[in-house]
């Protein structure tokens, strides 16, 4: 890419920010708003052949579930022949990493801000089943207001909420940030090797150097697997009673985010009246407060099938040549019973007879015979994580354009209010 180019007629882009494996990152801005934006390019030849198309996909899906003010947000997915285009928000800031390798390190007020930040946003993304499972300095950003961004969901796993054990398998992340369950292969809790990752980015904040360090790898990972470290004697006494809780070799004595948010260390500076408004937030926006009645079964996604979550991140036409489909999908973060309710509200309205099913399914059929026999739709209802929901609407007889038409005037205008996302909207545009 030569300096200023423009990119598909929509970003100027300028130099190189930084550049890993598969990816370069540049600056660019928004020619039409002017925004300044960061742009992730992927090589997709590299991309195919080092098998990461997947892992691609997975990322689109967790960054556009992941709404938060404390995380870098995923604007728009383009690509060309050769290329896939992640276009992200800039961080001015740079690299915490950066701002710990010029001074060493810094006062415990600033750490405890970044830290408040850093478990706002790893909360949030729990709350949607949701683990980074690589939280390191390097992936910590800060904007221009010195406000800590999460970013580089690259290696996130999404848990299926029917998974027996709720374990996860693969062994990943950054060696010294890496928890001491994950170097075994009993299999791992997402949540608790997240928390542990935070506390070793709090050891470094404060401390300018990282709690467990050897030339030798395996060394190393004895002292990780023993949470054998020292604190240094600037460290207040709260904070080291915070980082042994967390950097706890055993996770189920580990503490959790509700535990170290009732830890002095992080609650000093609170008032009573914040954290009460924090928490309505929280469960306004995560559905934190389920609805009691809800009984109707569901299936649960697995990660890899979520392809996206709006029409902008359809990766589809990225990867393979698009079929013609008769399905369209959309996210919400409304209880099953409301879900299921306002289905069957809607196929009244449209005078549809309405079935439920046992598995998640609300049929619906028209009474009478179109151009190409009898309309019939289904909405299926998948769980995502632990309080959210997809919905896949699909016709299974009858005219398309007939069905295309209901979807277009009827069921999208009648669904709006509990929509969170649509994916698919080219059907119905």
């Amino acid at each position: 890419m030569e300096s200023k180019s423009i990119l598909m007629g929509k970003y100027e882009v300028g130099r190189l920010l930084g550049q890993g494996t598969f990816a370069k990152v540049y600056l660019a801005k928004n020619l039409k708003s002017g925004q300044t934006v960061a742009i992730k390019v992927f090589d997709k030849e590299r991309v195919f052949k080092a098998g990461l198309t997947e892992q691609i996909k997975l990322e689109i899906s967790v960054m556009k579930m992941v709404n938060h003010p404390n995380i870098i947000e995923l604007y728009e997915v383009m690509a060309t022949k050769k290329k896939i285009y992640f276009v992200i928000e800039y961080a001015k800031g740079g690299e915490l990493f950066q701002k710990i390798a010029k001074g060493g390190k810094v006062k415990e007020e600033i750490a405890h801000k970044y830290f408040r930040q850093l478990i706002d946003a790893v909360d949030f993304c729990h709350s949607r089943g949701i683990y980074h499972r690589d939280l390191k300095l390097e992936n910590l950003l800060l904007d221009e207001e010195d406000n800590l961004k999460v970013t580089d969901f690259g290696l996130s796993a999404l848990i299926r909420s029917d998974q027996q054990d709720e374990l996860l398998h693969t062994t990943c992340g950054t060696p010294a940030y890496v928890a001491p369950e994950v170097l075994s292969k009993n299999g791992y809790d997402g949540a608790k090797t997240d928390i542990w990752s935070c506390g070793v980015i709090l050891f470094v904040l404060v401390a300018g150097y990282l709690p467990f360090h050897d030339s030798n790898l395996m060394e190393m990972y004895k002292k990780i697997q023993q949470g054998e470290f020292k604190c240094p004697f600037w460290f207040s006494s709260r904070l080291k009673k915070l980082l042994r809780k967390i950097l706890d070799p055993n996770p189920l004595t580990r503490l959790t985010v509700e535990g170290i948010k009732g830890m002095s260390w992080y609650r000093k500076g609170f008032d009573r009246d914040q954290i009460s408004k924090e928490t309505k937030i929280k469960e306004t926006v995560t559905g934190v407060k389920k609805d009691k009645r809800e009984r109707m079964r569901v299936a649960s996604m697995n990660a890899f099938d979520i392809i996206s979550l709006s029409s902008g991140f359809d990766l589809s036409g990225f990867f393979v040549e698009k079929e013609n489909k008769n399905e369209i999908w959309f996210t919400t973060r409304q209880p099953i019973s409301l879900l299921v309710a306002r289905l069957e509200e809607l196929g009244k309205k449209l005078k549809l007879r309405v079935r439920k099913k046992e598995n998640g399914v609300v049929k619906m059929v028209a009474r009478n015979g179109g151009r190409n026999g009898v309309v019939e739709i289904d909405a299926e209802i998948f769980q995502i994580g632990a309080s959210n929901y997809m919905v896949e609407i699909k016709k299974l007889n009858g005219d398309t354009l007939e069905y295309q038409k209901m979807l277009k005037e009827e069921i999208r205008p009648g669904l709006k209010d509990i929509v969170w996302t649509w994916q698919g909207d080219d059907l119905v545009q």
